[in-house]
Order: C-alpha cells, then structure tokens, then sequence
C-alpha cells in the first residue's frame, strides 16, 4: 500500500513510522530485525530504509604511496526492502538517490522494486562523497531531487529510457520527498527552498518527509509557509531522540539544525549517557504528543540503529 493510502485511511489519527540503516557489510539481517522487532508492538505501516553512497578511503601501500580505493559501508537497501516486507507484512520505503548512480542504474533499481511489490519510494539527492566537499552528480546521472521526480513519473507512465521498447508496462510509484524546517543548507534563504519544494511537488510528488528538527515552532512555521506558497502534500514531522552528549555538536553539524536553548541547557547539566538518553526521551515525547494536538499525519522517528529510546517514546504515545 502507498503511504499516502496508510495517511488517508488513518482519517485523521497521527500514525507512527522509523526510519533504520542498511547493516554495515558483513553483517547480517538479524542484526537488522534485532533492532526492528521492538519497534513493531506500535504497528507502523511503513518503514523507510537509508541508501548510502560509495566514499573514498585511502590504504597505504607497500612503495608508501596511498591507494584511492571506493567502498560502499552500507549496500543492500533494495534486498533489506524485500526481507522487511517478507518478514513484518508492512510496506518499506526505500531511498533512491542521485549520488553514485546513473539514471540507468536508478532505472534498473526501480525495476526491481517493482517487480518486489514495492510500491513506495523517498526521492533526495543524497550526501556528498567523503571526503568530497561538494556534491557531484555520476556521469549521466542525476543531480538533483526533481530529476530523480521525473524519471519515476516517467516510469508510472510507462516511459523507459529505451524508447525502443513497446508495450512497457508503467510501475506505480508514490513518490516521498524531503522538507527542510529549518531550511536545506545549500539554499541561500527559506523562500528559495519553498520554491524548489513546491517544484518538486509540481512534478508528481506526493509527499514529504522532513529533516529531523527539536523545536516544534519550526515545524508549524514550516508548514504555515507551504500552505501560503501552494504546497498542499502531507507534510510528516522528522524526530530524533538524543541518545549521547557528542550529539550536541554532531547533530547541528551533520543535519544543520538548531537546538533549542531550553534543551541545550538540560544536555549540558547530564553527567553521562543515560541521564542524556532520559533528556533525550523526554524532549522527543513533549514534542511528539503537541504534535499529534497538532493532527500531523504521522510522528517518523530517525532510530539510526538504535531502537531503544524510540521505543521508550512510542510507548507513551501508542
């Protein structure tokens, strides 16, 4: 089922979804579901799944010179998409993005999501290659988020890059797309931002997802200022709990978000981790239960591997 379907059929009532990591290579599924298997006693309909690009490492050789040698941490989204359907009976999401792939490699992935029953897809144009400081699309690939629209919509009308092919059977795509509250960082002002969100919007997506953010009135600003410049899609809150002191400078530096104030001071007063995680906890369940008041269409957490305090949220809130 398409996650704009789970949203209408909620009729009103806030639904609850995660997104997880691939597991590093060389590990297994089980570490996966491990981490999963709590989190389902809350019934989310769907579950996104991260892609991750390739990065460059550097390895010494034996004359002393570095070898440049391109890795991929993280692979198997599509495969993880599959064993979740398979094994939970929920509809995983899958991110698709620009970076490291070709739009025939893109195309080739949908394919296989297709043919999977997969019927849901988040569409961004991904990180940056480590240790690259700007964004650098693949040869004949895609550079941004709104090509990346385009060549699904081509799809879901049965347009495939061969145009020789006849009689192309169309896929059936619902399209998710990423907001930024606090706007994306590349963008030079918020207005700017609006205007490429709603671009995308005016290509076919139908929904979005947003950043993660920890003061509400960005959200609701957020939203406010989508309605006035004509974006209409259902607009899915982002949350993260704190779960270590470092997160107080990786979070704004990863993710270019703020903290709030309120917050920073509790964060700073933790002499370890739990009492962090507790904080963490219990920031994400004040924020979670005024934005259910709220009527957001669903509360989407980023457990990034670590489930228990997404649980400990969840479980005041479902």
């Amino acid at each position: 089922m398409k996650v704009t379907e789970h949203i209408n059929k909620a009729d009103g009532n806030t639904l609850f979804s995660f997104e997880v990591l691939p597991p590093l290579k060389g590990q297994n599924i089980r570490s996966l579901f491990d981490h999963m298997d709590p989190l389902m006693e809350f019934n989310p309909p769907f579950v996104d799944v991260t892609y991750h690009r390739e990065e460059y490492v550097y390895k010494k050789r034996e004359n002393g010179l570095l070898e440049r040698k391109t890795v991929r941490k993280r692979p198997g989204t599509v495969g993880i998409c599959a064993a979740i359907q398979n094994h939970y009976k929920v509809d995983a999401v899958p991110h698709i993005i620009c970076g490291g792939f070709t739009k025939e490699d893109t195309e080739n992935a949908l394919i296989d999501l297709n043919f999977l029953g997969i019927d849901n897809v988040l569409l961004i144009q991904g990180d940056t290659r480590k240790p690259e400081r700007e964004f650098i699309p693949e040869p004949d690939g895609h550079a941004y988020a709104s090509e990346l629209i385009e060549q699904v919509v081509e799809l879901n009308n049965g347009v495939y890059l061969d145009e020789e092919l006849e009689n192309a059977k169309p896929s059936d795509f619902c399209i998710g797309v990423a907001g930024y509250p606090e706007k994306h960082f590349a963008a030079p002002n918020m207005q700017t931002d609006l205007k490429y969100l709603k671009l995308k919007q005016e290509k076919g997506a139908h929904y979005i997802v947003t950043q993660m953010f920890f003061d509400n009135q960005c959200y609701f600003d957020f939203v406010k200022q989508c309605r006035e410049n004509g974006i209409t899609l259902p607009i899915v809150p982002g949350l993260k709990p704190f779960t270590s002191i470092k997160q107080l400078t990786i979070l704004p530096q990863l993710f270019h978000v703020d903290l709030p104030m309120e917050l920073t001071r509790e964060l700073e007063k933790c002499d370890n981790s739990e009492q962090v995680r507790k904080v963490g906890i219990e920031w994400a369940i004040t924020q979670s239960k005024e934005l259910m008041e709220f009527g957001v269409p669903s509360l989407h957490y980023y457990s990034m591997g670590k489930s228990a305090s997404v649980y400990e949220v969840a479980k005041e809130l479902f």
